[in-house]
């Protein structure tokens, strides 16, 4: 995509364009997950691609993306394919600025709606925890590990109040400095195969429990 065209598409709107239209058209999406996201997400089929299989795991993860993005899609990308449960794992690049300054309430704002379209369309919610961060590679020195922390407390109140299943990556990830562990990671960010492994079973009982 030229940088005209990017500019134009800010949410990235034609990435699974073709794909949703394909979706759309089946019969069958009573199993049915969509898992929204950033490049944790997208990365999620290079480095587990088995997760994904037969199961109606269904992955939106677009590399790079905020929540006001993710937002702007979030009908196209999750609404119209009506899955019975949505994983929505969203924040961190907000905190890395990518898409300009962001405070935590802006990053919340825009979680917070999408729950709130996914809840009135009668799509369950499991709200991811951000991952550990320490620093970002492209973004050195913005000490992002305390925000992290800040938004996903925020995150459990908010699921626990309003009936969301909140899934903690955070606590099973973490090494002493607030940081994601090495041996998850191959940049301090994004998750390698094992960091994968860790995650599916807890995204797997998060879905069961939307569930029930």
């Amino acid at each position: 995509m030229t940088g005209s065209m990017a500019a134009q598409d800010w949410a990235n709107l034609n990435k699974y364009k073709e794909a949703n239209i394909a979706l759309e058209k089946e019969v069958h999406s009573e199993d049915r997950i969509v898992f929204m996201g950033n490049s944790i997400t997208e990365g999620w089929i290079d480095h587990n691609p088995e997760f994904f299989n037969n199961k109606g795991y269904v992955n939106r993860g677009i590399s790079g993306q905020t929540t006001p993005q993710m937002l702007l899609r979030f009908r196209q990308d999750v609404l119209d394919l009506k899955p019975k449960v949505v994983v929505l794992l969203a924040g961190i690049n907000d905190i890395a600025g990518n898409t300009g300054p962001s405070t935590q309430k802006m990053i919340e704002d825009n979680i917070f709606s999408m729950a709130e379209l996914a809840k009135a369309h009668g799509i369950k919610v499991v709200l991811s925890s951000v991952l550990p961060a320490s620093d970002f590679p492209w973004a050195p020195g913005l000490e992002p590990s305390m925000k992290v922390i800040a938004l996903n407390t925020s995150l459990k109140q908010y699921a626990e109040i309003n009936g969301h299943v909140y899934l903690d990556y955070f606590s099973n990830m973490v090494d002493s400095n607030n940081g994601l562990q090495k041996i998850y990671t191959y940049d301090g960010i994004h998750p390698n195969a094992l960091g994968y492994k860790i995650m599916g079973p807890l995204a797997k009982a998060a879905i069961q429990k939307a569930l029930q």
